[in-house]
C-alpha cells in the first residue's frame, strides 16, 4: 500500500518556492508597502512595467526589423527606465528635491561627458555618431538622462551593503558610501560600453583594453559617479532602497540575458552579470537580514 505521505510531499521546486516566497517574496512585498504607498508607488510600478515591457520587445523588434529601430528602442528604454527611479525618489523626496536632483545631475553629467568627447583624458578619445539623436554640442541628450536613471539605484545598493546609516553621516561614512556607489554604477558599464560601441553608438580612437574599451574608460566613470554622489549626497536614511534595488537588480539579469543570449557578447555578459551580481547579492543578503529583525509583516 502507498504511503500517504509519500504522496503529499511536495516536490523539490515546491518546497524551494515556498521557501523563496517565505525568505523573500513575503517579506519583500511588506517591505515595499512600508517604503512607500500612494500615488507615487503605483507610478512607480506602472513606469516599471513599461520598462519591461520595452526591454522584452526590443529585440523582437530588432529580430523583425533589423538594426535599424535600435536606438529608438534604447530612448524609449531609458526614458522609462528614469520614469521608475523618479517615481521611487518621489516615495520619499519632496519635489524640489527631486528636480534639483535632475538640474544637477543633467548639466553635470552633460558637461563631463562634453570634456571627455573634447579631450580624451576623462575617458579616453571617443566619439558620439549621429545614431543618437538629439545632440548638444556633440553629446547626445540620451547620455546624462542615462546617468540618472542609473545613479540612485547604484546610491541604494551602497546604501544597503554599508550595515551602519547614521542620521548625520560623517565624513568617513560619506566618503565610503560615494565610493561604493561610484563602484555599483561603474559596473554597469560592463554590459554597456561593449554593447553600444558593437551597435556604433559610440567609437573609440584606439579600441582596446575590455572588450576594446580602454581601461582608463571605467577609471573616469568611477570617478565621476563618486564625484557626483559626493555632490548631491543622499542621506543615507532618506533613499526608497528597495524600489530602486529592484531596478537595479533587474537591469543586472536583462542586461546578461540581452548581451549572452541575443546580442551574441558573452564575455562582456559574464563580467558585467558577474560585477553588478556581486553588489546586487551583498545588497539583498544586508536586507534580508535587517528582515529578519523585524516583527512578521502581514499582507
Amino acid at each position: 500500500m502507498t504511503d500517504r505521505r509519500t504522496i503529499d510531499k511536495p516536490s523539490p521546486a515546491t518546497r524551494l518556492s515556498q521557501f523563496a516566497a517565505r525568505r523573500f517574496f513575503l517579506p519583500l512585498a511588506g517591505a515595499l508597502r512600508e517604503e512607500c504607498q500612494g500615488p507615487a508607488a503605483t507610478l512607480w510600478a506602472d513606469s516599471l512595467v513599461l520598462w519591461l515591457a520595452v526591454l522584452v520587445g526590443t529585440p523582437i523588434v530588432v529580430w523583425l526589423a533589423g538594426e535599424g529601430p535600435f536606438p529608438r528602442a534604447a530612448t524609449l528604454g531609458v526614458l522609462a527606465q528614469v520614469a521608475a527611479t523618479m517615481f521611487a525618489l518621489a516615495c520619499s523626496w519632496p519635489a524640489r528635491r527631486l528636480v534639483g536632483l535632475v538640474v544637477v545631475v543633467l548639466l553635470a553629467t552633460w558637461a563631463i561627458e562634453k570634456v571627455g568627447v573634447t579631450t580624451g583624458w576623462l575617458f579616453g578619445h571617443y566619439v558620439y555618431t549621429q545614431a543618437l539623436q538629439p545632440q548638444l554640442a556633440g553629446v547626445p541628450v540620451l547620455i546624462p538622462l542615462a546617468w540618472l536613471m542609473m545613479l540612485a539605484p547604484a546610491w541604494a545598493v551602497a546604501s544597503a551593503i554599508l550595515i551602519q546609516r547614521p542620521a548625520s553621516p560623517g565624513w568617513w561614512y560619506r566618503l565610503r558610501f560615494a565610493a561604493l556607489s561610484g563602484l555599483a554604477f561603474t559596473a554597469w558599464d560592463l554590459y554597456l560600453d561593449p554593447q553600444m560601441v558593437a551597435r556604433g553608438l559610440w567609437l573609440w580612437d584606439e579600441p582596446r583594453g575590455y572588450f576594446g574599451i580602454p581601461w582608463l574608460n571605467y577609471l573616469g566613470w568611477w570617478c565621476s559617479a563618486t564625484l557626483l554622489t559626493l555632490i548631491v549626497m543622499p542621506g543615507p536614511r532618506e533613499l526608497p532602497r528597495l524600489r530602486l534595488m529592484i531596478i537595479y537588480s533587474l537591469t543586472w539579469l536583462f542586461q546578461v540575458v540581452g548581451l549572452g543570449l541575443f546580442w551574441g557578447q558573452p564575455g562582456p555578459a559574464l563580467c558585467g552579470f558577474t560585477a553588478m551580481g556581486v553588489l546586487a547579492i551583498l545588497a539583498w543578503r544586508q536586507e534580508m537580514r535587517r528582515w529578519s529583525r523585524l516583527p512578521v509583516l502581514q499582507l
